[in-house]
């Protein structure tokens, strides 16, 4: 009963008091288990490293590393996929322009994705455009938490796996059509957004919820790749045993309407 209170009055502590962090992170206790979420951002620039003192000290303190899905390792997204008809007669007019125009901004051959599926070429797409904007996996936050973690020796649990992504992106509908339109209507507006979170991480994050944020998702796609994700890892989290936790998904899960935090705090009055 004691323990119990403790917990209670350290919950309620940490929310009249919350922690400030110069980086996009949070904290959120559930019983005996303590969550810093940070933010991630999965391409990074090269002023994004090392991380912050502070959050290696999180790690270190942490009795496991939580990610979406261990990026050192496993299936990568543009290995083997199955061959699709030409997208000239797959796409229409207006979208295959637009796709057009796209390519020769960033000087890319469409014979680069004309047999690819439509989520394939999305995600190549929003590649390019991370590249373009000096952003590399090797800064990304995620990757740099997983060498801390493993040269630290601690146990690294994924919230997914790369399989499960993939999985997940090969049963979007019409193969991903929606994504890639999405990438295509959105390009300006998702480059906007990549700088903010990069800012999050070098200058100053969010000092408070809710976060207007742009959205570059239709319903559909936001309810599949944020809400129903977020609602799986806020059960994952909360079967976790005893113990601290450094969390690192993506820095859009942590904010915005039903983001992780605020689904992990509902727990709290289930």
């Amino acid at each position: 009963m004691k323990q119990s209170l403790w917990h209670q009055l350290q919950s309620l502590m940490g929310t009249l008091f919350p922690p400030s962090y110069r980086w996009p992170a949070t904290d959120i206790r559930l019983g005996d288990r303590l969550f810093h979420l940070a933010g991630s951002i999965h391409m990074g620039t090269r002023d994004m490293q090392p991380l912050p003192a502070g959050l290696l000290r999180q790690l270190h303190r942490a009795d496991a590393l939580i990610v979406e899905a261990d990026i050192t390792q496993g299936s990568s997204p543009f290995s083997e996929s199955e061959r699709q008809p030409p997208l000239s007669t797959r796409l229409e007019s207006e979208a295959l322009a637009r796709l057009d125009a796209l390519c020769e901004t960033l000087s890319l051959s469409r014979a680069l994705f004309d047999t690819l599926p439509f989520w394939q070429i999305a995600l190549m797409l929003q590649a390019h455009q991370a590249q373009r904007l000096g952003l590399r996996p090797q800064y990304g936050i995620d990757y740099q938490l997983l060498m801390a973690a493993k040269a630290a020796d601690k146990t690294i649990v994924e919230l997914e796996g790369p399989d499960t992504q993939i999985a997940l992106l090969k049963s979007l509908p019409q193969d991903g059509l929606p994504l890639l339109l999405d990438t295509l209507e959105h390009w300006h507006t998702n480059a906007r957004l990549l700088q903010t979170m990069i800012g999050w991480w070098l200058d100053s994050p969010p000092k408070q919820q809710p976060v207007a944020l742009p959205s570059t998702f239709s319903g559909e796609l936001n309810d599949r790749l944020m809400r129903q994700r977020n609602l799986l890892w806020r059960d994952r989290l909360a079967a976790m045993p005893k113990g601290r936790y450094v969390v690192a998904v993506g820095a859009l899960h942590l904010y915005g309407e039903d983001d992780l935090p605020t689904l992990l705090k509902s727990l709290r009055h289930a």
